[in-house]
């Protein structure tokens, strides 16, 4: 991914930046911000936050750098800068909503399996 060496009014990035965090905070559902990114990013970014995501979860399941590298297939240069930052409170946040999800998916699994066994 190349980044343009010009660079932006601050004033006008800081708006456009402010923008886009508000649009994307308003959308409310996962095809609306599916559609939005998909149009937004290259598909070269959007495997490359994809892969992070990866790499933070794996990290926090205490997967090594060699799992980590074998399977979702960066360096481990890659791997140590999301290392590095897996600390800060967004990625914190995204890896609490994961397990939250997963915690909720399990216990719907299970809640389903005891009222079959019971109804049947």
């Amino acid at each position: 991914m190349q980044v343009s060496q010009n660079p932006i009014n601050k004033t006008l990035e800081k708006q456009l930046d402010q923008v886009f965090y508000q649009v994307l905070a308003e959308i409310n559902s996962p095809e609306d911000l599916k559609m939005v990114l998909g149009d937004i990013l290259t598909e070269g970014e959007r495997k490359a936050i994809i892969k992070r995501l990866g790499i933070a979860l794996y990290l926090d399941k205490r997967r090594n750098y060699e799992d980590v590298k074998n399977n979702i297939k960066v360096s481990s240069a890659t791997i140590a800068t999301v290392a590095e930052n897996l600390g800060n409170s967004g990625w914190q946040e995204v890896i609490r909503r994961v397990k939250a999800e997963e915690w909720a998916n399990d216990w719907t699994d299970k809640i389903t399996g005891r009222i079959k066994r019971i109804f049947g």
